[in-house]
């Protein structure tokens, strides 16, 4: 015999058991009852007596069959399967039983009860036996034979020889109608758990398809961010040339800008896709998120000739605990849709807020535009990604379409709705609606901007100057950038022992781990108008036989490496105790979803940079670990 033919006749006798378990109840509540129905007929000792042997059968079934109840793995053996199915056909013959004091003692009457006993007991066999020949020959066996009995008794009770004739045909016919309604029941309830196993594969297989198709677009989605993170930087660098190259300079950026978040649009939809999109709930400051995000749009809508309007900015609280990035997020794709399909006229951003007690704000974002409006076929599949067909608002104006239905999702993934009114000719309305628990109040710093690179030159000249105030008795921190040197000054090795003024004089010290050349490359460009001595490693391998030779004040770590990934690597460097151990590292990442930055954070990173690279950025993360240095140095000096 095939193994699956095995396998199927080992489950269906499974199944069937276990059917059997699940309406014990059933039985002995019918038991119950039956005994109640005879006992004036038969009377409450014989009843009782009756009533006390099922249960005992019952009893005696569930210990016979307890290895598969319990879902004990393998193959019952057969003596217990011979005591079971005995069990069943004493529990079936014992009910079925009743059939024949019901002719003796009630006569013709007793046998009509009898009659229609039987037949309620065959289909209750049937019923609960799937799948499984033999229980079914132990449970319907007795009754059938009971049933078979039924043209005896009638004849014996005088009833014409026609009658009996006719009554023993509907009896077998019965009978045959029993056997091949359970044959195709049991091939119904086949054909139905083929249909399940075959649909637990294919979503099995989705889910790993699914997996996969994930895991190539983060995989192409880092690879992606590495040479637009250097388009950019190159870009950055442009624009302090003259005016011709300042414009062809915009012009890349703008090109990098764009291919940015076309990539971080199809990677959140992946994402969410995956269900592996998740959103933070921090304490934030509501009104400077709203006044940030408008002061980022203010450029752009006057450069196409519009008006930005705000409304009800007042009624805005200030400290609130969500996730301000994807808020943002959702601000920033309406908004951009808003000045898109906008030729002339206003945009608005209206907002209102209302008290939810015990706990939070209910907030309400509107944006509103004059642009040509939308029909209603338009509005059904605004949120449909990707929609390229012909009355599609991506196929006419471009963009990928996934801007809304990234920000649907997000919102939705928040507790939120976003919804969509729209009219031809008389623009269009998106509404967010959201609960928002109230937050701690928080203290908020300054976005690095453009000028970071001047801010931190002037910070390392500042404090070269209060260096050289310094008494030379007085304690020197053990890592502070000291001022701005040339690039042609060797690495210290890790055991020398230079006196503090010559420590100080030293530039500072960066160790960049990078396996793409050209973000080492790109983070080189940024910083070394510092003046900063970069020192630069291929893999994690390598990075740590760096910090072995030399001791530096900052480390820019890849988290993606072959071999040995930057978090693995921070993880070393923390636990070898050598010179580096302390040094703050600084996590360089495509990855920023909250449990990758938690991950950062547990190998020992002290802060963390998205790719792809801009100099704002990598300036800004650069200031932030410094700035913290200098606190612990101070704290542990005083």
């Amino acid at each position: 015999m095939p193994k699956a033919t095995v396998d199927t006749a080992a489950s269906g006798w499974t199944v069937a058991v276990r059917h059997r378990r699940g309406t014990l109840l059933q039985r002995v509540g019918l038991g119950a009852a039956v005994a109640l129905v005879v006992t004036p007929m038969m009377g409450w000792q014989v009843c009782l007596g009756w009533a006390v042997a099922y249960g005992l059968m019952q009893f005696l079934e569930l210990v016979a069959f307890a290895p598969v109840t319990r879902g004990d793995a393998g193959e019952m053996p057969r003596w217990r399967k011979a005591i079971g199915c005995l069990t069943l056909f004493t529990s079936a013959s014992l009910f079925g039983g009743l059939s024949i004091p019901m002719w003796l003692i009630g006569g013709p009457l007793g046998g009509v009860c009898a009659a229609l006993m039987l037949p309620a007991l065959m289909l209750f066999a049937m019923i609960n036996s799937p799948r499984s020949k033999a229980i079914l020959v132990s449970t319907l066996t007795p009754p059938m034979l009971y049933l078979l009995a039924v043209p005896f008794f009638a004849a014996s009770f005088g009833a014409p020889s026609p009658l009996v004739m006719t009554a023993s045909a509907a009896v077998v016919l019965y009978a045959i109608y029993t056997v091949i309604s359970w044959q195709k029941m049991s091939e119904a309830t086949e054909n139905q758990l083929r249909a399940h196993a075959e649909a637990d594969r294919l979503r099995l297989k989705a889910e790993q398809d699914l997996a996969a198709h994930t895991a190539f677009l983060a995989a192409v989605g880092h690879d992606l961010r590495t040479p637009i993170g250097a388009i950019l930087t190159g870009a950055a660098e442009l624009q302090a040339l003259d005016s011709h190259s300042r414009t062809n300079a915009h012009l890349i950026t703008d090109a990098g800008l764009m291919m940015k978040a076309l990539l971080d649009d199809l990677l959140d939809h992946s994402k969410i896709g995956a269900g592996r999109m998740t959103v933070e709930a921090v304490d934030f400051d509501l009104r400077v998120m709203l006044a940030q995000t408008l002061r980022l749009w203010r450029g752009p809508v006057e450069a196409k000739g519009l008006k930005l309007r705000l409304e009800g900015a007042a009624r805005m609280p200030r400290s609130v605990r969500g996730d301000p990035m994807r808020i943002r997020q959702v601000l920033n794709n309406l908004m951009s849709n808003a000045v898109k399909f906008t030729p002339q006229g206003e945009v608005t951003l209206r907002l209102d807020a209302w008290v939810e007690e015990p706990c939070g704000y209910s907030i309400l974002f509107e944006v509103a535009d004059t642009g040509p409006g939308m029909t209603a076929d338009q509005l059904t599949r605004l949120f449909t990604p990707f929609d390229q067909t012909a009355d599609g608002v991506s196929a006419r104006h471009g963009g990928s379409g996934l801007g809304l239905a990234i920000s649907r999702d997000l919102i939705e993934l928040m507790g939120g709705r976003l919804t969509a009114r729209s009219t031809p000719g008389q623009g269009a309305r998106f509404t967010v609606s959201l609960f928002l628990p109230r937050g701690e109040e928080v203290v908020v710093t300054a976005a690095p901007t453009d000028d970071s690179r001047v801010d931190i030159a002037r910070a390392l000249a500042s404090r070269k100057a209060e260096a050289a105030a310094r008494p030379a008795s007085a304690p020197t921190p053990q890592i502070d950038a000291p001022p701005i040197a040339g690039n042609d000054a060797d690495p210290a090795p890790a055991d020398s022992h230079g006196d503090g003024d010559e420590d100080e004089g030293r530039p500072l010290r960066l160790l960049v781990v990078d396996d793409h050349d050209i973000n080492r490359r790109a983070v080189q460009l940024i910083l070394q108008p510092l003046g900063c001595d970069i020192v630069t490693a291929a893999d994690g391998m390598i990075a740590l036989e760096r910090c072995a030779e030399t001791v530096f004040d900052v480390i820019f770590m890849d988290v993606r490496m072959p071999e040995l990934d930057g978090r693995e690597t921070t993880r070393r460097l923390r636990a070898g105790g050598g010179p580096n151990a302390r040094t703050p590292v600084v996590a360089v990442t495509a990855d920023t979803a909250p449990e990758d930055v938690a991950a950062c954070q547990a190998a020992g990173m002290a802060y963390f940079v998205s790719k792809p690279l801009t100099p704002p950025a990598l300036l800004g993360a650069l200031q932030h670990v410094l700035d913290e240095t200098a606190q612990a140095s101070e704290t542990e000096a005083a």
